[in-house]
């Protein structure tokens, strides 16, 4: 974990076990399973288990700590689980023992290998064989939506432990975000949500917990879907603001004129008029602060490549896809993956400062 989340945890109050939440956060005692009726499944969540204390997790897990959840969490890293330790959070040194006992699960993880490892690898959330106690299982890292539906399919194959009445079955959601750290921080995460929709009814007060929206997307992988479908907007939109700009200034132009027009014209659009490439244009974005924070190249180029190849698994042509993922790759390549998606306008394009080009 950075030093930044490890300060952003420090106002994490530590736990006092007698302290009620508010009427509107306080976590249910646990559920042991879902009825057969939507309208008698479990109004409550129990013990939550949170896995992946990276940039993103450690921030959500925190949230849901604040508003009363019951949590315990599992990483790799034992320097991440100590600041949670040190606070009265339960830590568990693998996702088994999370999984022996949590009545609820969160996944945020860095990618799909991982995710599987997490969930069927030894000592992995499934390593019990058929039998799980957490009857719902809610995965939020940005994976691909094919391997979300293998894992939603493992898991249906289960049967709750402790289910009396026989049938019960553990349900699965793939709840990639967007919003990125300071969203995860602020809970004020997007959610887009894959999976039944008894599910997504039932998790969306927790969800809530981390983050001020949820979109429902239909089936297992949705989600997933969703998320690789956005992200490939977000890059091929950032492309084209940054490309266009740059002919601008070759052109005689100033990006900030240039700026006025396209958020004055059809040409408006996220990456120009909140999130605009061009150092000297736009403050509080990462452009003006030499690319630092925001939405890592590396982590785009990785989006990117789970949408190049879900494009070729279904057959679909997505020349813009694959050409912004060569882009990105290459940013990578050259020493820029820990700079914000946006340099594409200084390190490919070549653009210029605004204030250098006046």
């Amino acid at each position: 974990m950075s030093s930044r989340a490890a300060r952003a945890l420090l106002s994490l109050p530590k736990r006092k076990p007698n302290v009620s939440p508010s009427p509107l956060l306080r976590p249910p005692a646990p559920a042991r399973g879902l009825c057969s009726s939507p309208d008698e499944g479990p109004a409550n969540f129990g013990n939550v288990g949170f896995i992946g204390l990276g940039n993103m997790g450690s921030r959500m897990a925190k949230n849901l700590v604040k508003a009363g959840y019951n949590v315990a969490v599992h990483d790799i890293n034992g320097d991440a689980m100590k600041i949670f330790a040190g606070f009265g959070v339960p830590t568990k040194k693998t996702p088994f023992e999370v999984a022996e006992e949590s009545d609820v699960i969160v996944t945020m993880l860095p990618s799909s290998s991982h995710v599987f490892d997490v969930y069927t690898g030894p000592n992995g959330l499934l390593h019990g064989g058929n039998l799980l106690r957490p009857w719902l299982l809610i995965d939020s890292s940005t994976i691909d939506p094919q391997t979300s539906r293998k894992i939603s399919a493992l898991v249906s194959n289960c049967t709750l432990n402790g289910k009396r009445d026989g049938g019960g079955v553990p349900m699965m959601l793939d709840a990639p975000v967007s919003g990125g750290v300071l969203a995860a921080e602020a809970g004020s995460l997007t959610f887009m949500v894959g999976g039944s929709e008894e599910a997504y009814l039932t998790a969306k007060p927790l969800l809530l917990a981390m983050g001020k929206s949820t979109i429902y997307c239909g089936g297992a992988g949705n989600g997933s879907a969703a998320k690789i479908c956005n992200n490939l907007a977000m890059a091929v939109s950032m492309l084209g603001v940054s490309e266009a700009l740059a002919l601008g200034q070759s052109l005689g132009i100033a990006a900030s004129v240039l700026t006025r027009v396209f958020n004055s014209s059809s040409a408006r659009c996220w990456s120009s008029d909140a999130y605009n490439p061009v150092p000297g244009v736009m403050e509080g974005v990462p452009s003006s602060r030499n690319y630092e924070g925001g939405f890592a190249t590396k982590l785009m180029a990785k989006d990117l490549n789970l949408a190049k190849s879900s494009a070729e698994e279904v057959g679909v042509k997505c020349p813009l896809t694959f050409q912004a993922q060569d882009i990105y790759s290459g940013l990578c390549k050259d020493g820029h993956e820990s700079k914000d998606f946006s340099c594409v306008f200084r390190h490919y394009y070549s653009g210029i400062d605004e204030h250098k080009g006046k």
